[in-house]
C-alpha cells in the first residue's frame, strides 16, 4: 500500500476498479458502494440500480460442481451477489452484470460455467483494446443499443456452458461463446466483456441510469 504509513499496513481494504463508478457517473447516474459485510437486501428500496462487476471466479459448488484447480474463489462475495441479485429480480431494480457479473446471473437462474477458457483471457493486450466481435440477436434490447454487432475486448477465463432458465442469449462470438444475455420481463442485461474499460462510453451504461430513473419515477 503505497503510501500509507507501516502501522496501517495491516488493515483491510475493499478494492475496486473505478472504471464501473466512472461509467455509471458519465451516464448521469450516482455510484453507491455496497460493502461485503452487510445484508444488502433490507437497503433494496434504497437502490435504483444494481451494477455486478467483474472479478473471482464463482464457486463452482453453488452449480453442483467440484473445482478444477484453475480457479479462485471469494464466497462471502458469491453470496452477497447472489442475494443482491435476487433481490433486485423480486424488487424490479434494473441490473447490468459485467463478465463475472453475466456468469452470477447464468449460476443464479440455475446454469452452469465451463470453469476454464484460456483463449479468452487476453491480458497479453491493453485491457480495453477490442480482440474480436460479437453479434447480437434481432429483438433483445442490447441489439437495440447497439446495432448488429460490435468489438469488444475479453478479459474472462470461464463462460457460459448450460443457459440459466429464463435467460435469453442476446450475442455470440465467432466461436459460439455467448457473449449477453437478457432476463425478459425483467430490466436484466449481462455482458461478458468490459464495457467500463472500452475507450469510448458504451450505451449499457446509459441504459442503467435511464431504467433506473424510470423505476424511481413510478415509486416516487
Amino acid at each position: 500500500m503505497g503510501g500509507f504509513p507501516p502501522t496501517l499496513h495491516h488493515l483491510t481494504l475493499d478494492v475496486y476498479l473505478s472504471g464501473y463508478s466512472q461509467s455509471v457517473v458519465t451516464a448521469g447516474g450516482l455510484p453507491v458502494y455496497v460493502p461485503l459485510d452487510v445484508d444488502p437486501r433490507p437497503y433494496l428500496d434504497h437502490l435504483d440500480g444494481l451494477v455486478l462487476t467483474g472479478g473471482a471466479d464463482v464457486d463452482p459448488g453453488h452449480y453442483g460442481e467440484a473445482p478444477d484447480g484453475n480457479g479462485h474463489y471469494e464466497p462471502e462475495r458469491d453470496e452477497l451477489e447472489l442475494a443482491l441479485l435476487a433481490g433486485a429480480v423480486d424488487h424490479q431494480v434494473p441490473v447490468l452484470g459485467i463478465c463475472r457479473g453475466l456468469q452470477v446471473l447464468n449460476v443464479h437462474t440455475g446454469g452452469t460455467l465451463l470453469q476454464d477458457v484460456p483463449p479468452h483471457a487476453r491480458y497479453d493486450v491493453d485491457p480495453g483494446e477490442a480482440v474480436h466481435r460479437v453479434v447480437f440477436e434481432p429483438g433483445t434490447v442490447l441489439h437495440g443499443l447497439y446495432g448488429p454487432g460490435t468489438e469488444v475486448n475479453s478479459l474472462h477465463h470461464q463462460c457460459v456452458d448450460r443457459l440459466g432458465a429464463g435467460l435469453v442469449v442476446a450475442a455470440r462470438a465467432d466461436d459460439g461463446t455467448v457473449e449477453a444475455l437478457e432476463l425478459p420481463g425483467a430490466d436484466v442485461l449481462a455482458v461478458q466483456w468490459h464495457p467500463e474499460m472500452r475507450p469510448v462510453a458504451e450505451p449499457v451504461f446509459t441504459w442503467l441510469v435511464e431504467r433506473a430513473r424510470a423505476r424511481r419515477a413510478t415509486i416516487s
